[in-house]
């Protein structure tokens, strides 16, 4: 993601908007996986692998204030874009957008259609995913494959035992033993998913998960092989962001270009940095799954997963950066599905996770399920930020977006997520809210008028009062013989004859956590409208 400045120690606890009683609470109304956030314009966007109509890939949400979730019809990618290389399993969209070139770039990755041997050797490769880069001139897209094909990156491992070709065509059974394992013929290519692009001092970093298909790994503790999913990273060259066309596809910098012994095409062998594994730095609460094999009598696989990274950078007192990686581990409908951290000097690495970890998990108590992979996204004050991920509100149920409060303590080495069901103060400049109409005053010369309303925040961005969340109540004042006939969440219709005085009340209100509305207020004064209902003061207006 892109770089998000954090103040010199510890970044302050959030605080009220410009004023505001106004609150937000995590009503998990909002379908969604795997979100990606973007503030643009007076909104921010929540990228979603799920989500989209027929007809399109990924979910676009958009919100004033990270709560209130609308919909935006149709989806970021189109299925039939001309330069779709994809078939399936189209994951974790991200969007970053260069304000000098008006140009949005989505990265994401996807299942290859055809060609599978070329890229993995293998014909029947489980899992032959692969990155894609997408781009718009809006963040609500349509979004357009740059060329014909994935990212031209071919990560390759020479040290890897491809215990695959020893075993059966399930892929379930590794070998028994490490020696065994070790007659596997050497070297594999990697499988490519959860892409995140990370721009620090004018280098641009791709992280990206090695999934966990086909990636057997020794366990010594356990003395058997596991099928894990790990971090890794590879730097990109800067052309393709400074193109003022959108049309240059991104590349990996030379110096990985073919360094493991094969600079041809096709078959080149690309090299990439390892970031995060459980054999280097092993964590208990990310071995749900070491087992799963033989508690489901082999219909499953040993696993473990770390996934969906977000990378954010904080300057601690001294002046001296720290890099905070956020990661997912075990499966997002296991009970120790959760978010851990770790942290580095250098954006690639060495990394050290927390022993706080996990930072997020699931809370029964807060009817909170299935939380994990999310991405950072700036507040409006310096040193404010929030994480949104995916959670789920029972553990039968579809995964729902959720915004928690994101704190750094780059000093410290620490980072904490707020995870919560109940009411907490809106970011940073939404408020002053501002209700508007699209009249001055409502004319019932005619014995009938009607009138629209809008809520915009002090960014500009307007609530979507459709959503449960928000509303606004009309009231009429002063109204002996007028009535409201039709009554919608941007708009009534007003009928009757006035008389002098009457007027039409309109007041903003948001739901809280328990379910009851109250008047929003921007410091002592209510968000309300008064509109003057004029027409005929003696009564003779025609009623109909």
């Amino acid at each position: 993601m892109s770089v998000l400045p954090v103040a010199a120690g510890t970044s302050a606890p959030q605080e009220r908007s410009a004023s505001t009683n106004a609150t937000y609470y995590n009503d998990a109304r909002t379908p969604g996986a795997d979100p990606f956030v973007l503030r643009a314009g007076g909104y921010y966007y929540a990228y979603t692998t799920e989500g989209a109509d027929e007809g399109f890939h990924f979910g676009i949400y958009r919100s004033p204030d990270l709560a209130t979730w609308e919909r935006i019809p149709g989806g970021a990618l189109p299925v039939d874009d001309p330069g779709q290389w994809g078939g399936d399993w189209f994951w974790a969209p991200e969007v970053y957008h260069n304000p000098k070139t008006g140009k949005y770039f989505m990265f994401y990755s996807a299942r290859l259609a055809e060609g599978v041997a070329e890229h993995f050797d293998h014909p029947d490769f489980e899992e032959p995913s692969k990155i894609g880069v997408a781009v718009a001139d809006s963040p609500t897209g349509p979004f357009r494959n740059i060329g014909d094909a994935p990212l031209d990156y071919r990560p390759y491992d020479p040290h890897y035992h491809d215990v695959n070709r020893l075993m059966d065509a399930e892929q379930k059974k590794p070998p028994e033993t490490l020696e065994e394992g070790r007659t596997a013929p050497l070297g594999v290519y990697l499988p490519a998913i959860d892409p995140n692009v990370f721009f620090d001092d004018g280098r641009i970093f791709l992280y990206f998960s090695r999934n966990a298909y086909r990636n057997w790994v020794w366990d010594r503790g356990l003395g058997k092989y596991v099928e894990e999913a790990d971090i890794n990273a590879v730097e990109l060259t800067g052309d393709w962001w400074h193109d003022p066309h959108g049309s240059t596809a991104p590349e990996i910098r030379p110096e990985y270009r073919g360094v493991h012994g094969d600079s041809a095409e096709p078959g080149r062998r690309d090299g990439f940095v390892p970031i995060l594994d459980h054999a280097g730095d092993p964590q208990e609460w990310e071995d749900a799954h070491v087992h799963d094999y033989a508690r489901s009598g082999g219909r499953l696989k040993d696993r473990r997963w770390a996934e969906g990274s977000s990378v954010v950078r904080a300057q601690r007192t001294d002046g001296r950066p720290l890099y905070f990686l956020t990661y997912s581990a075990n499966n997002f409908q296991n009970a120790s599905y959760g978010v851990g951290y770790a942290v580095a000097e250098h954006p690639l690495g060495p990394w050290r996770k927390s022993g706080a970890n996990p930072v997020l998990h699931q809370d029964e108590q807060l009817g909170l399920y299935s939380t994990g992979h999310g991405s950072a996204v700036d507040g409006q004050r310096p040193g404010e930020r929030y994480y949104v991920f995916h959670g789920r509100p029972a553990p039968d149920t579809d995964r729902r977006l959720y915004t928690g409060a994101l704190h750094l303590d780059p000093d410290a080495g620490s980072l904490d997520i707020t995870e919560s069901t109940a009411d907490e103060p809106v970011p940073s400049g939404v408020a002053p809210y501002e209700i508007s109409t699209d009249v001055d005053e409502v004319d019932l010369t005619s014995g009938r008028g009607a009138v629209s309303w809008a809520v915009r925040t002090a960014g500009g961005g307007r609530m979507d009062l459709a959503h449960p969340a928000n509303r606004v109540v009309p009231e009429i004042r002063n109204g002996e013989g007028v009535s409201l006939v039709e009554h919608g969440p941007d708009g009534a219709v007003l009928r009757g004859s006035p008389r002098d005085g009457a007027s039409l009340v309109l007041r903003y209100q948001r739901q809280r956590a328990d379910g009851r509305y109250v008047d929003i207020r921007n410091g002592a004064a209510p968000v309300q409208r008064e509109v003057p209902v004029v027409g005929c003061p003696d009564g003779s207006c025609d009623p109909r």
